[in-house]
């Protein structure tokens, strides 16, 4: 049985629609990504999922339950971190820690003081002095101090410095390896690259693409600009580069991730002068992947 299976979920604000006919399925067992650009219908799926809203139509199930009418019993099976984190501002770190703790059923002072120690977080302050980091951190911790069956961030390193961002990683591959499901929704790719067996993009309130990174190969194309002494010729030709733009000696292209040493080592014949190279952020994906479709929506809205 999914631990989350969703079919033809629809949701409405007013007479706008939030989510069209949404499929989702998620194993137990599985980190699963859940990506898109913002304002594309991440969080109100999640909060449907949370039983925090209503959905319209369509068939939810959360660990075999309806989320809506059986919200109290399963948010005791799970763990949440919300996109914006919102702390009393008069408790303490510990305390927000321990009260959220308590309510999923109570946690052990050993991984109490593991996260704190990994998190590197003073519990004692008061959350009203806390930086926007460390109140991720007190979100964090207190999701993961708890042994649920089920974990759901969104946004999770929002505000975390890098060394914390692995933290964070790390930390999820251990509950992988504990055999824990974990709904991950994020806009940094290689965060979710990272982490994730399979993904769902959504667009506008529809998934657009379901799969593996493998079977989503392009999705981990690297964006490389370079410049050289000589023109650059035959590149268009090898396999795994596409989107070839040349303007006499500055090349942009973008290659698979397999093939980027085989580029380089291709380039240097032709005398690399500089070279840049960024990894595809979501807005590059949707205007490089989806742009012609964007373009087809825009005319229709003009006609």
């Amino acid at each position: 049985m999914p631990v989350i299976e969703i079919k033809n979920l629809d949701k409405y604000y007013g007479k706008v629609r939030a989510l069209n006919k949404v499929n989702l399925t998620v194993e137990k067992g599985e980190v699963y990504g859940f990506i898109g650009p913002n304002g594309a219908g991440k969080s109100t799926t999640l909060r449907i999922i949370l039983g925090l809203l209503r959905k319209d139509s369509g068939e939810i199930k959360l660990m075999g339950q309806d989320p809506w009418h059986d919200a109290v019993k399963l948010h005791r099976r799970l763990a949440y971190v919300p996109g914006e984190v919102n702390l009393w501002p008069n408790l303490t770190g510990g305390e927000v820690i321990d009260l959220l703790g308590q309510l999923r059923g109570g946690f052990t002072e050993e991984r109490r003081e593991n996260l704190l120690k990994r998190f590197k977080l003073d519990p004692t302050r008061k959350c009203s002095t806390y930086s926007t980091g460390n109140k991720q951190k007190v979100a964090l911790i207190a999701a993961l101090i708890s042994d649920v069956e089920l974990y759901i961030f969104d946004e999770p390193t929002l505000g975390l410095d890098p060394l914390m961002e692995g933290v964070f990683r790390k930390y999820v591959k251990e509950l992988k390896k504990e055999g824990k499901t974990v709904l991950l929704s994020s806009h940094i790719l290689s965060e979710v690259e990272a982490l994730c067996d399979r993904v769902s993009i959504i667009r506008e309130g529809e998934i657009i693409e379901t799969g593996t990174f493998e079977e989503l190969r392009h999705l981990t194309r690297t964006f490389m600009t370079v410049d050289t002494t000589q023109p650059v010729t035959g590149l268009q030709e090898l396999k795994g580069v596409y989107n070839v733009e040349v303007e006499g000696n500055h090349i942009h292209f973008s290659v698979d991730a397999e093939k980027i040493d085989l580029i380089l080592k291709f380039l240097t014949q032709f005398g690399v002068k500089s070279l840049l190279s960024t990894p595809p952020t979501l807005e590059d994906l949707f205007m490089r992947y989806y742009g012609e479709e964007y373009s087809k929506e825009e005319e229709m809205a003009g006609e």
